[in-house]
């Protein structure tokens, strides 16, 4: 196909249901969904096209989806924190009971005192003696609005 992407996508708004239907076979390789709605369709096949063009979802983001769905699933009023991303060499500080310790951010975990972790919560944890948020012990991410009404 010799189309821009801008044009294929614009081109699939014009498609007729069954046009749609043989474009779904050719791109994911079996039939749509029985009584999927055109409107939907137009959508998942656009974004097909485009996951052709420039790759599909890392690893990392299908989790992370996964992972809202599962919050929201199990409270539709749950409120879904952006995921923090800190960069390699990153040295995050945090005082406990008079000491100050310092974990480095490396490419896959952290580095505390010369053992390497796979979550800042085991690191708080360690520290703390008892199970804390990483992120939140080291001021990552914010306590949740009950949680602070109630100190």
């Amino acid at each position: 196909m010799s189309h821009s992407l801008d044009d294929r996508l614009r081109s699939v708004m014009q498609l007729s249901k069954t046009e749609l239907s043989n474009l779904w076979q050719q791109l994911f390789e079996n039939d749509p969904p029985p009584n999927i709605r055109k409107d939907l369709m137009q959508r998942l096949l656009g974004y097909r096209i485009q996951e052709r063009e420039f790759g599909s979802l890392s690893h990392e983001s299908r989790t992370r989806l996964h992972q809202v769905a599962r919050e929201l699933e199990s409270n539709l009023k749950a409120v879904v924190s952006p995921t923090v991303r800190i960069k390699p060499g990153t040295r995050l500080a945090r005082q406990w009971k008079e000491q100050v310790h310092v974990v480095t951010v490396e490419d896959s975990g952290y580095e505390y005192r010369g053992v390497r972790y796979e979550s800042l919560s085991e690191i708080a944890r360690r520290i703390t003696g008892t199970k804390w948020s990483g992120p939140l012990f080291f001021g990552l991410k914010r306590q949740p609005a009950e949680s602070q009404e109630a100190q």
